[in-house]
């Protein structure tokens, strides 16, 4: 129940004098009749739902959607169009359908709708109510032209719930109510709320004596009826006024029939919207807000929504609000307790990515939402899953902007209601009964979700199968969204959704075989049935219907021997899941042979230890497993199928020295049966279990073979698996002592296998010394049990102690050694003496035994010893050591031995390894290095003889390493040395080649070469040096001495005199500074040379000149005195007055230094105009006066001069180049003179 606000004339179109136009008929159309009727459109319309508002007269239409759902079958030519489906599609299929009501949209130009249960009503733009019945035959049409020039359109429409009185909204603010059974107008009411206000909203409650109005003003008004005396009232109440924010949006909660009772009904809510909040107030049996939510900030544009429905949540049925404003929709649960108040509980929000202009609930789990851009969002409630996507533009939906700014009563409202108005809709979509009715400008269209069936009838249109078995499985499953038309028990859905299934199998297997391709290659005729047979096979299982599968659509596909061949391998996966545990003996069959045919043996031993044995052929499984040699088939076979476990260990004990994998799987065999699992998977029956293990211990211990021969040793069976792999059999034997349970038998049983694998072993000697030793390692592990009850001769262990030992034999020395080590570790060390043991090992070299029996007694400075002996692990000492004086748990008294033995063995560490034997001295022997250098001189002196010829050997081969390698020797005598590089130096080319172009070069290295080894000479060897070489060197002694003692003396001078100079500089220009930020103070406040006040009226901008000496003068006096010069756009200024006493010559010359940059005294400098002082011009001249302070060459110069000669040194240190003026030194001036005094003050 719910109303469609109507479309405007204005909006329609105003060529269109016409408001409706009804055909002239005799009767009322019949189905027939529209069925027949031939369409404008190009595409032909489809009757897609008969049923629809229970009327058979209804022909439907399809618009495009955003997937295929929708476009049904009205394109003809969908089915040669190759689409993409979308995963929505795919999963939910087409959730609804949108379709054309004909048969109303034929009567109408432009109107408005309200739909009930069995009514349709249409208010039009001239205040007409037209009623059509389900059959869309126009029923009444109430009003007349005359109204609705009076009262303008009908803006809002409202039926009751027993469709007997609609209520009607004017633009112009009237509000009329009809009954609907006779036609007549019941009440015409004009005063319920304030005049020139349009009616936005008009509802009906559950109660039919009371109505809810809401107008252009935002006001909402209570409207409640009542008849007295015959006489039909109307009385208003105000329940919320515009002024305190204006409602653009009401909704009165509606209870379905069946829940009339509930106890919240009493209340009879109401939700209002404004334009900043939500309310929720109860009109009965008093008004009471009982709730307000604020929006927060949001689009102003956008519209607000409510929506009521009543849903299910935790065993209870609770009406949920559904609001929103923009992209977010919230859900509030409202709840009644005990006590009678009503509690509101916010529930998950939904959020979007488009604003919202609709928002109707079309059951309790799905909405449907109407974005900005006229699309139709189909949404799962609880999973917020978005099931299907329908573009309705093509409905030309109905806006009702016009209304919202009341243009019928001169558009007066607020700017904020009118822009929420352009995108409102609300009187033009209607909700009935699971229906929702969409008015457009020349039509009225209805959508309804589609039934389960119709959904699956619709993929099926479109030639999706495989979706249309996906989406009924869903359904059958239960978790299909938005699921109609299925009722009654679970047991009851799930049977009539498996007969549809079955069904679309049927023609999915026709369909494969049909669409096979006829001609290529093989390859693609397998594809095509490798993509289609599995989901056959797979539903049919999921269906529980095997005999279906293998009756029906095996005999169906094996019309083609491809397909038959692919159903087969299709079958794998299936059986080794365990989900086909069995089938029939001709499928079976058929299945073995095909996996024979195509050499698949490994794949169909896997299927037959999966099958059950029931539907196998024993004889043609056995005969197929011996002559393809499937073991793991044929052992399931005989355990399965004859109890029998002891025939394949009998015959697969023949072929264990021929083939190692049957040696593999047979002991793997007997660790399941011993363990009371199957072979090669699965359990074996309990009753079975305890049989089983006495058979296969039985075989075991055999004395002798079924069919043995004079000359077979005893115990067989133990023997050959022994030999096989003595590790994995012992291994297998421990693994069932662990699951024996100390009773009688199985502590014999345990006791008579020990004694049978001493026999064999111990009096034998075909058996290495590591499978002894794994035997005496396994015993040693059962003795050590707490529960042990074995008993072992200890004299044995003795044995294997002197076998393992013996020094005569030095074959498999590592393995003894790693067997005798394991068989300690695992607790066999209580069988032997101690003070035997470790002199035994270190006779036999098993410093590892040692080792480990020295750790035992913390006798850690002994395992060092170990390590040296042991030339496999040697290197590993440093490891040891750094471990035991590194790491904590050890005591003081143990990491002192550790680290006295240590230092006993450094020398013998040192040549093991340099680089660790290093780190370990710097680690943890720091302050034992100098002792420790001490003691190893004699170990690490070289020979100066080998030293030289080392570095003679580097002359030769590599020269160019000498140099840095004679920077890290020491032990080479200094004399020899030189020789041996000067002889080089002259014979070898490389060297001779040096020599020549760069002497400077050797001579440096040379040089170094004593300065390294001079420390170790006294002073009369260090002289004699430079008298080597037949005096050459001596006799520049002097000289070389004495331009060093120079060079010291010249760079002292240098930096003294630059320090003195930039100290000298830096108080200048401190002077300097303080002098030219000094404010002037003139002697008189007129100018000197007119003798006018300074601040003087003139037409233009002035300047103030003030100087040092206290003279004013106005700038354009000084300039008619020709006391002002522009230099480099500036000007520069001199007193007139102290310069008015030099005569002629004087003042000229007072300008001709002006222009050179001397100025008089210093000028300060401001504008009468207002503009800035010239500050750069005053610096500049008291520079220039500074400047004249120092009439000689300036100390820059002079450094400049100092450090251009010094690049010139080769050619003399004064020696400058004649020829050109601008190089002349400035220390050749004949006025050159050096100023050391400071300079003179300047005056304040």
């Amino acid at each position: 129940e719910g109303t469609v606000e109507p479309q405007s004339y204005e909006h329609l179109g105003n060529g269109d004098d016409k408001e409706f136009d009804i055909p002239q008929v005799d009767t009322p159309p019949t189905l027939e009749s529209i069925l027949n009727e031939t369409d404008d459109e190009e595409e032909s319309f489809v009757l897609e739902d008969p049923s629809l508002l229970n009327i058979d007269n209804i022909d439907t239409h399809s618009y495009d959607t955003s997937s295929l759902a929708s476009s049904d079958s009205g394109d003809r030519t969908h089915l040669k169009r190759k689409k993409k489906l979308l995963d929505s599609f795919s999963l939910h299929g087409s959730v609804v359908r949108l379709s054309l009501l004909k048969g109303i949209s034929a009567q109408i130009v432009s109107a408005a709708v309200s739909a009930a249960s069995s009514l349709i009503a249409v208010g039009t733009s001239h205040g007409l109510a037209l009623i059509f019945d389900p059959n869309q035959a126009l029923r009444l049409c109430l009003g007349s032209t005359a109204v609705g020039a009076q009262y303008g359109a009908i803006s809002a429409l409202s039926i009751n719930n027993d469709c007997s009185r609609l209520l009607c909204g004017f633009a112009k603010g009237q509000i009329t109510m009809w009954d609907l059974a006779s036609g007549k107008l019941l009440r015409s009411i004009t005063d319920a709320h304030p005049p020139g206000t349009a009616i936005l909203h008009i509802k009906f409650t559950d109660d039919p004596t009371l109505a809810i109005c809401n107008d252009s003003g935002g006001s909402v008004f209570e409207l409640s009826f009542k008849r007295v005396m015959g006489v039909r009232t109307c009385e208003s109440r105000c329940l919320f006024s515009g002024s305190k924010g204006e409602v653009c949006c009401i909704e009165p909660l509606h209870a379905k029939t069946e829940l009339r009772d509930h106890p919240i009904t009493q209340y009879s809510l109401l939700a209002m919207a404004s334009l900043t909040k939500i309310l929720v107030i109860g009109l009965k049996p008093s008004l009471k807000v009982w709730m307000t939510f604020p929006y927060g900030r949001m689009d102003p544009s956008s519209v607000p929504l409510l929506a009521w429905h009543f849903v299910a949540v935790q065993n209870s049925v609770n009406p949920m609000l559904a609001f929103c404003r923009g992209d977010v929709v919230h859900f509030l649960l409202v709840k009644r307790d005990d006590s009678g108040a009503i509690h509101v509980t916010k529930q998950k929000q939904l959020h979007l990515h488009y604003d919202l202009i609709n928002f109707t609930w079309i059951n309790s789990r799905t909405v449907v939402l109407l974005d900005s851009v006229e699309k139709l969002h189909v949404i799962d409630r609880q999973t917020q899953e978005e099931l299907e996507t329908i573009e309705i533009s093509e409905v030309q939906l109905v806006y009702n902007s016009s209304h919202f700014k009341s243009l019928a009563t001169g558009g007066n409202v607020s700017q904020a209601l009118a822009l929420v108005g352009e995108k409102a809709c609300y009187q033009s979509i209607s909700s009935c009964g699971g229906q929702i009715f969409y008015l457009g400008t020349k039509s009225v269209h209805v959508m309804m979700i589609r039934s389960w069936r119709e959904r699956v009838d619709h993929l099926l249109k479109q030639d999706c199968l495989t979706e249309a078995l996906a989406l009924a499985w869903s359904f059958h499953e239960g978790k299909a969204k938005a699921v109609v038309g299925l009722s009654g028990d679970a047991n009851k859905r799930k049977a009539v959704i498996a007969d549809r299934m079955v069904e679309i199998l049927f023609h999915y297997a026709d369909r494969t075989l049909k669409k096979c391709p006829d001609q290529g290659k093989i390859q693609v005729m397998e594809q095509h049935f490798q993509d289609m047979v599995p989901v056959t096979v797979d539903y049919c299982l999921l269906l529980q219907r095997t005999d279906l599968l293998f009756s029906q659509m095996y005999d169906k596909l094996s019309e083609n021997s491809v397909a038959k061949g692919v159903f087969l391998e299709c079958l794998e996966p299936y059986i080794l899941s365990d989900k086909l545990m069995g089938m029939t003996a001709q499928v079976m069959k058929d299945l073995l042979l095909h996996y024979q045919d195509k050499n698949l043996m490994e794949d169909m031993e896997a299927c037959i230890v999966h099958m059950d044995i029931t539907s196998l052929d024993i004889q043609q499984v056995v005969l197929l497993c011996w002559e393809n040699h499937l073991y793991d088939a044929m052992i399931y076979v005989y355990n399965s199928g004859m109890n029998d476990f002891i025939s394949p260990m009998e015959t697969f004990s023949v072929f264990l020295d021929e083939k190692v994998v049957m040696g593999n799987k047979l002991l793997v065999y007997i660790s399941c049966c011993l363990a009371g699992r199957a072979y090669p998977l699965g359990d074996i029956p309990e009753d079975l279990v305890p049989l089983v293990k006495n058979q296969v211990f039985e075989f075991l211990i055999r004395l002798h073979s079924a069919e043995a021969s004079a000359d077979e040793e005893v115990y067989p069976y133990v023997r050959t698996l022994l030999h096989f792999d003595t590790r994995e059999f012992l291994n297998v034997l421990a693994l069932t002592f662990e699951d024996f349970k100390n009773d009688k038998q199985a502590v014999e049983y345990q006791q008579r296998i020990v004694d049978i694998l001493l026999k064999v072993m111990v009096e034998n000697s075909d058996f290495t010394p590591s499978q002894v030793g794994c035997l005496f390692t396994f015993l040693a592990r059962q003795l050590a049990k707490p529960n042990n009850t074995l008993f072992v001769n200890r004299t044995l262990f003795d044995q294997v102690l002197e076998f393992l030992c013996s020094p005569d034999d030095d074959s498999r020395h590592s393995e003894r050694q790693q067997v005798l080590l394991e068989l300690l570790q695992v607790g066999g060390i209580v069988q032997f003496e101690e003070n035997r043991l470790i002199p035994m090992a270190e006779k036999a070299e098993f410093y590892q035994i040692c080792e480990f029996m020295y750790e035992r007694e913390h006798l850690y400075d002994k395992i060092i010893d170990c390590y040296l002996r042991d030339p496999v692990r040697k290197e590993e000492v440093f490891n040891y050591i750094h471990n035991i004086l590194s790491i904590p748990g050890y005591s003081a008294e143990e990491k002192q031995s550790v680290w006295q033995k240590a230092m006993k063995h450094i020398e013998e560490l040192l040549l093991l390894s340099p680089n660790k034997a290093a780190d370990l001295i710097a680690t943890h022997f720091d302050d034992q290095i100098e002792g420790i250098i001490k003691n190893l001189q004699d170990m690490l002196q070289i020979s100066p003889c080998v030293t030289e010829q080392f570095i003679e050997l580097l002359c030769h081969y590599s020269p160019d390493q000498v140099l840095e390698t004679l920077q890290v020797l020491e032990f080479y005598r200094l004399e020899e040395t030189i020789q041996v590089r000067l002889v080089h130096g002259e014979c070898s080319s490389k060297f001779g080649q040096v020599l020549v172009k760069d002497i400077e070069d050797t001579l440096v290295k040379t040089i170094a070469l004593c300065q390294r080894n001079s420390h170790s000479l006294n002073q009369q060897q260090k002289s004699s040096i430079f008298i080597y070489g037949r005096g050459k060197l001596g006799e520049i002694q002097g000289l070389v001495l004495g331009m060093l003692d120079t060079f010291n003396y010249e760079q002292t001078l240098l930096e003294t005199t630059t320090n003195l100079l930039n100290h000298d500089l830096h108080w200048s220009l401190c002077n300097l500074r303080a002098s030219i930020t000094k404010g002037l103070n003139p002697k008189q406040d007129y100018c000197c040379i007119c003798l006018q006040q300074y601040k003087r009226r003139q037409e233009m901008a002035d300047e103030i000149i003030v100087f040092s000496c206290g003279h004013l003068y106005h700038s354009v006096c000084l300039l008619s005195k020709e006391c002002g010069i522009e230099t480099k756009g500036q000007m520069r200024w001199t007193c007139y007055k102290c310069n008015s006493s030099n005569k002629g010559g004087k003042l000229s010359e007072n300008f001709s230094e002006l222009k050179k940059g001397n100025g008089a005294s210093l000028a300060q400098v401001r504008f009468m105009g207002g503009s800035e002082s010239l500050l750069d011009s005053q610096q500049i001249q008291a520079f220039d006066q500074l400047c004249r302070l120092y009439r000689g060459t300036s100390r820059l110069a002079l450094l400049t001069e100092l450090s251009r000669t010094r690049g010139g040194e080769k050619h003399g240190l004064l020696n400058v180049s004649q020829g050109d003026p601008a190089l002349n030194s400035v220390f050749q001036n004949e006025n050159f003179q050096l100023h050391l005094t400071p300079p003179p003050l300047t005056e304040e």
